[in-house]
């Protein structure tokens, strides 16, 4: 996804995390502009990935659809109005985009169908911005724990595994703890992504306690000096008390090891889901605090808009965004990005 760098050497190194040789400072140097211009070649290739695949969509936002040269007038923004409404971007959020719309009709700024593209996206940009927050991991903590939350089908065990190659990449040591106890192809699942990154994945049998799998998993993280823990757990319908109630609990127990543990409550949502994601995110964010949240599945059936009620209803930072299966099609958040893709008048337009 992120591309792979080799890890510095280390003492403690494990045969799964072989140490590298010419472990200098210079070499450190080397490694880390590496790291970064291949992070820079990713982010680039992502924003151009998610362009084509959002704009494989209906045009719900992209204003191609109203004849150039048209007059912005009433007709037109009622147009645009029931785009967003059946783009899932919900009733609320619209509101707020017609909105700045329609004062800037009144001040006479939009004369014609470009000035309406440009301020339609500099709304959506101003509505996603304080919600733009890609995860960055303190430097004073470890293992950072991230708690994976979210329902059935979310693509959660993915978006783990896809993290783990991210952080990993950045020469971060990692684990993950098969957290899923209650559905063996999660565990399989995770051991797979343990062995594409080389790192270990803490599991137990098939029913054990949740918690208790995550609690050792806290443990072996701590002994090994692992930079960052990657918690999986049961994906359970945001309607099922009892499943929530035990979520809950893997929080108590992770917290009794490190109080400020899960550093990171990240729910995974699909983003064709429209408001039923809403719903999920606010029943998610009530019962354990959400503290970020990965929307996957934006090359599918769904539009785009789901981001947006997201943003405008709950407020809640988004991390990730994911537009494909591939290593490479999960990227950081970037709200501008995100905005342009959406608006963009042509598939594959250069970036």
């Amino acid at each position: 996804m992120f591309g792979r760098k080799k890890k510095k050497g280390d003492a403690e190194a494990t045969p799964e995390e072989p140490t590298v040789a010419g472990n200098t400072e210079a070499g450190a140097e080397v490694s880390a502009a590496a790291a970064s211009t291949a992070e820079d070649g990713h982010r680039k290739g992502f924003f151009s990935r998610m362009r084509q695949k959002l704009g494989r969509k209906d045009p719900w936002l992209k204003v191609g659809n109203l004849l150039p040269g048209r007059k912005i007038d009433d007709e037109v923004l009622e147009e645009l109005e029931t785009n967003l409404l059946m783009a899932d971007v919900g009733l609320g959020v619209t509101e707020q985009i017609m909105s700045g719309l329609h004062k800037r009709v009144a001040r006479a700024e939009l004369a014609d169908y470009d000035a309406l593209s440009a301020a339609l996206r500099e709304e959506i940009v101003r509505l996603l911005e304080p919600v733009s927050a890609p995860l960055k991991l303190p430097s004073n903590v470890a293992p950072f724990m991230i708690l994976m939350v979210g329902v059935n089908g979310a693509g959660k065990t993915t978006t783990a595994g896809k993290l783990a190659r991210h952080f990993t990449s950045q020469g971060k040591r990692v684990m993950m703890a098969a957290g899923d106890t209650f559905r063996a192809a999660a565990v399989d699942q995770l051991k797979v992504w343990g062995e594409r990154n080389q790192i270990d994945v803490i599991a137990q049998t098939d029913g054990a306690d949740p918690a208790a799998v995550v609690f050792d998993a806290m443990e072996a993280a701590r002994a090994r000096k692992v930079d960052v823990l990657i918690a999986d757990t049961a994906g359970r319908l945001h309607t099922q008390g009892g499943l929530m109630d035990e979520l809950a609990k893997v929080k108590r127990v992770v917290s009794r090891h490190d109080p400020v543990a899960p550093h990171e409550v990240m729910l995974v949502l699909d983003g064709g889901m429209g408001q039923n994601a809403v719903q999920q995110a606010r029943a998610f964010h009530e019962a354990i605090g959400v503290t970020g949240i990965t929307i996957t599945k934006l090359d599918g059936t769904a539009r785009g808009g789901t981001l947006l009620a997201i943003a405008g209803e709950l407020g809640l930072p988004i991390r990730y965004i994911g537009v494909g299966e591939g290593l490479e099609d999960l990227g950081p958040f970037d709200a501008r990005q995100y905005a342009e893709a959406l608006l963009a008048v042509e598939d594959g337009e250069a970036d």
